[in-house]
């Protein structure tokens, strides 16, 4: 398996952000994206992303194989609950690991959840999620959707060798769609991509990112 950089390496934080001004708006304007509501927060922000995200998920769609579809689980995610589920991890993992120093704990985190200064999700560059078929179910992709590294031991990993075929194959398409329009996958979730963000412009050679962290808007 490649070397894999995680969310809280030095490489990826040192990238700087040269904020576009580019707008959230909401994947479900135009219903061309199916819309899973597990994520769904009383004032949907989940299903909003930066527009430049948005036009690239609607390329990949467009160059899957008839019958199959994106399923969109959730893209912006405002800082403080960002924040909230960080902590959340990050205590669970102490419990776990006791004798961890506070610089494991925080890179072992960053494995399935990013630090919210830096998170993808909060920049509304970020979206989780993953393929159905013609009648609409989720295809195997190996694990649940936001399966930790914990609970499938490993197999949430993108290129981890202990799923299936179907599951190699399925994950092998969603990658392949969304790569060709320009996202990119962090490594140890087989779900999330990512435009414009620093993660983004670390594995793409990019000087800067395009989206940083973004308050939500009055009202939402």
């Amino acid at each position: 398996m490649a070397e894999i950089i995680l969310m809280s390496d030095p490489r990826v934080t040192s990238i700087p952000v040269a904020e576009c001004g580019e707008r959230l708006v909401d994947v479900r304007r135009d219903g061309v994206l199916l819309v899973d509501p597990r994520k769904q927060d009383p004032d949907g922000s989940f299903a909003h992303l930066r527009e430049g995200v948005v036009e690239r998920l609607l390329t990949a769609q467009s160059l899957l194989p008839d019958g199959l579809r994106l399923l969109f689980v959730e893209g912006y995610r405002p800082p403080a609950l960002q924040r909230e589920y960080f902590e959340e991890y990050t205590d669970e993992l102490r419990a776990l690991h006791p004798e961890w120093p506070a610089e494991r704990i925080r890179a072992a985190a960053s494995r399935y959840v990013s630090p919210p200064e830096i998170a993808p999700h909060s920049a509304g560059a970020a979206v989780d999620l993953t393929l159905v078929g013609p009648d609409g179910r989720e295809l195997d992709l190996g694990t649940r959707m936001n399966a930790g590294p914990e609970e499938s031991a490993g197999a949430c990993y993108t290129d981890a060798d202990s799923i299936g075929a179907e599951a190699r194959a399925h994950r092998d398409l969603l990658g392949a769609v969304l790569t060709a329009a320009g996202l990119v996958n962090y490594p140890t979730e087989w779900w999330h991509w990512s435009f414009g963000d620093r993660y983004w412009a670390l594995m793409t050679g990019k000087p800067a990112a395009l989206y940083g962290p973004k308050e939500p808007a009055p009202g939402r």
